[in-house]
C-alpha cells in the first residue's frame, strides 16, 4: 500500500498545483450570532440548485454559483430558515457576515438530504432516514458500513466473507447466511445516485463521503431499484471550481496504517476534478499457529476521479470513475463449539477428530488460535464509470444516470474450520458485470403539487466458477451408512470399513460453473400534494418488470478410479453430479401512500402504508436431493416476495437545539426468499427456499440534544420483533441433524413462531461530545473529547433458531480526543472496543453438519492516533 499510496500522493498533488482557481461565482462568508460568536454546522444551500455547504469551526462557508444574482438559504435546527439575496460578491473591504438573532451561543446542526431528489431538511420529510456525515463518519472511525451500524443501531451486517455479505435494515434485506446470486438485495446500495447490486461493495472502504443517508422501509418510488427494506443514499464529495485538498494518515496498533487524500480544483472556466483516494492495511488479529503468521488482515486501496463540466448556468454533467481493491489474508473463523447431534455416535466431531488423533488448538474461541491448513484468501476488485447529468428545466431538474460497473471475487477457504484435510480446496471465483440507467425528473409541477417520476433499467450478468475437492479427512469426515442397488435391483448395504479404502476420496471433487443473467426494468413516481400548508398526502406508484435466466452445472472429478460399486456409492454419497437451468419472468405493480401533518415548526407526523415486492429468485449454487414428490426444477426456482408495510412517525424538537424522533413499523412478507444450509456436503453454498410468511414490527428512537455551547449528547435505538409467522419445512437445527421418525430421517421442521436470525430484541447507540474553541499551532479550531458505544442483545445465528447457535448480546465502547480545524492542522487519539470485549459477530456450522461450529469475531481493543491537513 505504501508504494500505491506515494504515487497516489504524487499525482494528488500533480493537481492541485495545475488547477486553477477560475472559480465560478465563489461565495465565502461567515455565519456568527449576536454576541460576534461563530456557529460550526450552519447549512447554505444556494436556492433552486443542489449546491450546499455546512460552516466549519470558525463559522466560515464557501459555496459557489453559476450567476449573479442569487439567493441563498441559510438553515439550522429550531429557528426560522433565512433567504438572503446575493447582488454583488462580498470583498476584503465588504466580507459577507450572517448574524444569527437567536440568543444561543451554539446552534444544533441542521442536516439536509437528498433522498427524496431534491436538498431538504431531515426533519422535513416524511420518512425514517437517519444521517451521518462524512466528517461525522471519519471522526468515529467509520470508514465501511461495519462501523456505520454502530452509528445506525436499525442496519444488522453479517458477512463471513465480501461475497458472503447480507445487509439488512430491521432485520429484513437478504437472507441470513451464505450469498446466493441468484436473488436480489432488499436494501439498496447507492453512490451518487449509482445502483451497487453486490453487497461486497458494503465491505469496502468509503471513498471521501459527504454524507450517508440511510432510510429505512421501502423505497420503491423514489429510487430506480425496488428496496423492499431500505436503501443506502451515499453522496461524494464533489469537484469545486475552488482549489481546496485534505491529507489523513492514521497509526495504530496491529502495524494499522490508514492513508486518505483528496484534491479539488478548477482545470478550465468550465471544468473542475476532485481525485480521492483511500487506502487501510493491518496486521492479523488471529494467530495461525499452523503457519506461525497472523490472519485476517486489512488490505484495502481506493481511488476515485471526477470531472464536472458546466456548459450552462442549469446545466452539470459529472463523469466518475473508481477502482476498489481488497487483496486479504483474512476473514478466517475461529471453531466456537461442538454440538452433538442426532446422528449416530461415530458421526459426532469429538468421535470423528479421536480417531484422527487430531485436537483442536484451542477450545476458546478468544483465544484467536487457528490452525487452519487451507489459506484464507478474500482477494476483490470493484469498480466502474458512470455520467450524470443534471439539467433545470422548468421548475424542477432532469437527471440522467448511466453507469457501467464489475466486481471480481477470488477467495480461498478452509470450510471445515480445521487443521484437517477434510477439504483441501473450497473456492468459488466469480464476477459481475452490471450496466444501469434511470432518468427521473424531480421538481414543482403545481403549487401545490411537486413529485418525482423516472425510469430504471438494469442489465446484469453474474458468472462463477467454483471447486471444492476433498483431502484425506474426509473419508472419516463423511463416513455414513450408505447402499446401491444390485444387477437384481436388490438393495445393498455398503459397510463402513469400505470408506477406509485408500486414495478412495483424496482429491476427489466438483468443479462448478453458474451464471445468471437477469434484466429489470421500471417506471415509478410519486407525488407530494400539499393539501395545505400543514398537510400534505404523498401517493406513489412502481411497475416492475423482472427476467432471469440461470445456468448451473456441477461435474465430479477425481478421487480412486473404480467400477465397484460399493466404493461408487460412496463418492456418489459425498458429490454427484448436478445442472440445471431456469428461465423466468415476472411483473408487479407496487406503491404506497403516506400522510402527513406539521403541527408545529417543532412537530412533523407522518403515517405510511406500502405494498413492496422483491423478485422472482432463481437458485444458481448447488440443491440438495429433492424430496419424494418434487425435482431439481422445483426447488431451483424461488417465488417473489409480497411485503405489507406500516409506518407511523413523528419528528420532533421539543426544546431549542434538540431532536426527538420516534417511529413505529410493522412489515410483513409473505413467500419470504430465505437462504438455508442443506445437510449434504456437496450443497456447498447452500440454497434459496420460501418460508410462507413472516413479520418485524418494533419502535425506533433517534434523539440529539445540545446541551450549551460545550457539550452535546446523541443517540438512537431500536425495538424489534421479528418471527416466522409460518415456515413449515424448514431446515433442522445444526443439533438436530440426523433426526429420525420411525426409522426414516426428517429433513424439514415447522419453525413457526419462532425468531427470525439476525435480529436482536434490542440495539442502540449513545455517545457524547464535549468542545471548547482553542488553538493549536496558532491554528483556531476546537478541542474535543467524545465517547460513543453500541450495545445490542442475542440474537439466532441460524436460519432455524439453534440452542447453539445464538450470539449473546454485547455492549462495545469507543472514544476520540484531540484538535480538530477547518484549515491546517488536526490531530486526534482514538480507540475502539476500549474494554476489550470479546464479542462474537456471527456464528455459523461448518460443511457437512458434522457439529462443529465457527465465529466470526469482532475485534479486540485497537488504538491508534490520526493526522489530518486540510488547505
Amino acid at each position: 500500500m505504501k508504494n500505491t499510496f506515494i504515487k497516489t500522493i504524487a499525482s494528488l498533488f500533480f493537481l492541485l498545483i495545475f488547477s486553477n482557481s477560475y472559480g465560478q461565482n465563489l461565495l465565502q462568508g461567515v455565519v456568527k450570532t449576536d454576541d460576534d460568536s461563530p456557529i460550526e454546522g450552519v447549512n447554505i444551500v444556494v436556492k433552486g440548485t443542489t449546491n450546499s455547504s455546512i460552516t466549519d469551526v470558525n463559522g466560515s462557508f464557501s459555496i459557489e454559483a453559476k450567476t449573479l444574482p442569487f439567493t441563498i438559504i441559510v438553515q439550522y435546527l429550531g429557528y426560522t430558515t433565512k433567504e438572503i439575496k446575493i447582488n454583488e460578491l462580498p470583498t476584503a473591504a465588504k466580507p459577507l457576515q450572517i448574524t444569527i438573532s437567536t440568543g444561543e451561543e451554539k446552534v444544533l446542526s441542521e442536516v439536509v438530504v437528498t433522498s427524496r431528489r431534491r436538498i431538504e431538511k431531515a426533519q422535513d420529510i416524511p420518512i425514517a432516514v437517519s444521517v451521518v456525515t462524512g466528517k461525522q463518519a471519519e471522526q468515529t472511525g467509520a470508514f465501511n458500513v461495519n462501523r456505520i451500524k454502530e452509528l445506525v443501531p436499525s442496519v444488522q451486517l453479517y458477512s463471513s466473507n465480501p461475497r458472503n455479505t447480507g445487509i439488512n435494515i430491521r432485520g429484513l434485506g437478504s437472507p441470513f447466511g451464505l450469498t446466493n446470486d441468484g436473488i436480489d438485495p432488499g436494501v439498496g446500495f447507492y453512490v451518487d445516485g449509482v445502483y451497487y447490486a453486490r453487497p461486497a461493495a458494503t465491505t469496502l472502504d468509503f471513498i471521501d463521503v459527504e454524507r450517508i443517508e440511510v432510510l429505512r422501509g421501502p423505497q420503491g418510488t423514489l429510487f430506480g431499484k425496488n428496496t423492499t427494506s431500505g436503501a443506502f443514499n451515499i453522496t461524494s464529495r464533489k469537484p469545486s471550481f475552488n482549489s481546496g485538498a485534505d491529507f489523513e494518515v492514521s497509526y495504530g496498533n496491529y502495524a494499522y496504517l490508514q492513508a486518505k487524500a483528496s484534491v479539488t480544483g478548477a482545470l478550465s472556466k468550465k471544468v473542475a476534478g476532485r481525485l480521492s483516494f483511500s487506502g487501510t492495511q493491518r496486521d492479523g488479529v488471529i494467530e495461525n499457529i499452523r503457519t506461525g503468521k497472523p490472519t485476517n488482515t486489512l488490505n484495502n486501496q481506493g481511488i476515485r476521479g471526477q470531472l464536472l463540466f458546466t456548459p450552462t448556468e442549469n446545466t452539470n454533467i459529472t463523469l466518475a470513475g473508481d477502482i476498489t481493491t481488497q487483496h486479504n489474508d483474512g476473514y478466517a473463523q475461529v471453531v466456537a463449539g461442538v454440538a452433538p447431534t442426532k446422528r449416530a455416535a461415530y458421526r459426532q466431531f469429538n468421535a470423528i477428530i479421536g480417531d484422527l488423533n487430531y485436537q483442536l488448538p484451542s477450545l476458546n474461541a478468544f483465544d484467536r488460535k487457528i490452525d487452519h491448513d487451507t489459506p484464507w484468501r478474500s482477494g476483490q476488485d470493484l469498480g466502474g464509470a458512470s455520467l450524470n447529468v443534471d439539467t433545470k428545466i422548468g421548475n424542477g431538474t432532469l437527471t440522467s444516470t448511466t453507469a457501467w460497473r464489475f466486481w471480481t471475487w477470488d477467495p480461498s477457504n478452509d470450510r471445515d474450520f480445521t487443521g484437517l484435510q477434510v477439504l483441501a480446496k473450497s473456492q468459488n471465483p466469480s464476477r459481475q458485470t452490471q450496466f444501469t440507467q434511470e432518468i427521473r425528473y424531480a421538481g414543482q409541477i403545481t403549487s401545490k403539487i411537486s413529485g418525482v417520476v423516472g425510469v430504471f433499467f438494469i442489465d446484469q450478468t453474474s458468472k462463477t466458477k467454483g471447486t471444492e475437492e476433498s483431502g484425506d479427512a474426509q473419508w472419516r469426515f463423511s463416513q455414513s451408512s450408505v447402499s446401491y442397488k444390485d444387477a437384481s435391483g436388490a438393495t445393498v448395504a455398503v459397510p463402513l470399513s469400505a470408506w477406509t479404502t485408500p486414495d478412495l476420496l483424496e482429491g476427489y471433487g466438483i468443479k462448478t460453473q453458474a451464471q445468471i443473467h437477469s434484466t429489470s426494468a421500471a417506471v415509478f413516481g410519486q407525488l407530494d400534494w400539499a393539501v395545505t400548508d400543514k398537510l400534505h398526502v404523498l401517493p406513489g406508484l412502481r411497475y416492475n418488470f423482472d427476467k432471469k435466466d440461470a445456468d448451473y452445472d456441477r461435474q465430479t472429478y477425481g478421487g480412486l478410479q473404480t467400477t465397484d460399486p460399493a466404493l461408487l456409492a460412496i463418492k456418489k454419497a459425498v458429490y454427484t453430479n448436478q445442472n440445471f437451468s431456469s428461465d423466468n419472468d415476472d411483473t408487479d405493480i407496487s406503491g404506497n401512500i403516506t400522510v402527513s401533518y406539521k403541527a408545529t415548526d417543532k412537530i412533523n407526523a407522518y403515517g405510511t402504508f406500502a405494498k413492496s415486492y422483491k423478485p422472482i429468485g432463481v437458485n444458481v449454487a448447488g440443491l440438495p436431493t429433492p424430496p419424494a414428490g418434487q425435482t431439481l426444477g422445483d426447488l431451483a426456482t424461488v417465488k417473489p416476495e409480497d411485503v405489507t408495510h406500516y409506518e407511523f412517525g413523528v419528528k420532533t424538537s421539543p426544546i431549542a437545539n434538540s431532536i426527538f424522533n420516534l417511529t413505529y413499523f410493522n412489515t410483513n412478507i409473505k413467500d419470504f426468499q430465505t437462504n438455508v444450509q442443506a445437510a449434504e456436503l456437496g450443497v456447498n453454498r447452500g440454497y434459496l427456499a420460501n418460508a410462507d410468511e413472516v413479520q418485524v414490527q418494533g419502535v425506533e428512537l433517534d434523539f440529539s440534544f445540545l446541551l450549551n455551547k460545550h457539550f452535546s449528547i446523541y443517540g438512537a435505538g431500536t425495538y424489534s420483533d421479528g418471527e416466522y409467522v409460518k415456515f413449515t419445512n424448514a431446515p433442522l437445527p445444526l443439533e438436530e441433524t440426523g433426526t429420525t421418525v420411525d426409522g426414516v430421517q426428517v429433513a424439514y421442521k415447522d419453525v413457526s413462531g419462532t425468531a427470525l436470525p439476525g435480529v436482536s430484541k434490542w440495539a442502540g447507540s449513545l455517545g457524547g461530545e464535549y468542545t471548547k474553541s482553542a488553538k493549536f499551532f496558532s491554528n483556531a479550531g476546537k478541542f474535543f473529547i467524545a465517547l460513543d458505544s453500541y450495545a445490542r442483545s442475542e440474537f439466532s445465528s441460524s436460519p432455524s433458531a439453534s440452542t447453539y447457535l445464538v450470539v449473546p448480546g454485547y455492549a462495545i465502547f469507543n472514544g476520540r480526543l484531540g484538535f480538530r480545524a477547518s484549515e491546517g492542522l488536526s490531530v486526534h487519539v482514538w480507540g475502539r472496543n476500549l474494554l476489550n470485549k470479546n464479542y462474537y459477530e456471527q456464528l455459523l456450522p461448518a460443511g457437512g453438519n458434522t457439529g462443529q461450529y465457527a465465529a466470526v469475531l469482532g475485534d479486540q481493543i485497537t488504538y491508534g492516533v490520526t493526522l489530518k491537513y486540510s488547505l
